[in-house]
């Protein structure tokens, strides 16, 4: 059979010197909004990675946790420990890079030495994503990487809720503008609490990163838990929520213990 029957070869002349399929423009910035008639694209964004462990009978949480802080000092990223509200042994971290190797290069091999052997992971809280732009922000740079590292770690808002979620298909075979219109609903939910203070959002693409196909990760800090339940329950309401989300969780909720910036 013929490289292009296979699919390979793809824009390269096909045999008898047909020309192959045209190849499809590939853009892998984040875009702005237009500002004075220049659009503002730039190839950068921050990663975020939340790990959960519990820690056993025989070990202890406050070693576990001056373990954890000294390894994620010495990394040199930006990172904070939760502890895990419905998990009375249970701790999380939340770290952050623009440079993905960070996380296998630089905060693994302090893992490796550092934490105490006891420290059971737990795989299926693990979440891991990439903040990304909507096209409308008039400042991406504050957006894409100093808005979502400042929502996680402000000392103001210890309370943090993060959870993963996917949504259906039928979602992104909607027109644009319809799927305009519905992402608008949620955001002018979520703008109203961030004007009151209750909550702040810290909005993730995990789209072939997250190793249960989620698309997204969602992480929602604040002052007080109870307006981060808040604003979920009042987001089922909403038409993305109640008919476009396939699946959602499973839910970390934690009360900050240590932050790099401290």
């Amino acid at each position: 059979m013929s490289e292009e029957k296979h699919g390979h070869g793809a824009g390269r002349p096909a045999a008898g010197g047909h020309a192959g399929p045209k190849l499809p423009e590939i853009d892998v910035c984040e875009h702005g909004a237009v500002i004075g008639g220049e659009p503002q694209s730039m190839d950068r964004r921050l990663f975020m990675q939340l790990l959960a462990y519990h820690v056993p009978p025989e070990g202890s949480v406050a070693a576990s946790v001056e373990a954890l802080s000294l390894a994620l000092a010495a990394s040199g990223l930006d990172s904070v420990i939760y502890a895990d509200v419905n998990a009375p042994r249970g701790l999380a971290l939340v770290s952050m890079s623009e440079d993905p190797g960070d996380f296998v290069r630089k905060l693994r091999p302090h893992f490796d030495q550092g934490l105490p052997a006891q420290l059971i992971p737990r795989p299926e809280l693990t979440m891991f994503g990439r903040s990304y732009s909507g096209g409308y922000e008039r400042d991406l740079a504050q957006w894409i990487i100093e808005r979502p590292a400042d929502t996680a770690t402000k000392a103001e808002w210890p309370w943090a809720v993060w959870y993963p979620l996917r949504r259906t298909g039928a979602f992104e075979k909607l027109t644009k503008k319809e799927q305009a219109g519905i992402l608008r609903e949620h955001a002018t939910i979520g703008r109203a609490y961030g004007e009151k203070d209750l909550a702040h959002d810290i909005r993730l693409a995990c789209h072939g990163l997250d190793e249960n196909d989620n698309e997204f990760v969602i992480g929602l800090v604040g002052a007080e838990l109870h307006p981060l339940s808040h604003v979920v329950q009042t987001m089922r309401g909403t038409r993305q929520t109640s008919e476009y989300i396939q699946h959602m969780g499973p839910f970390f909720v934690g009360h900050r213990i240590w932050s790099s910036r401290d």
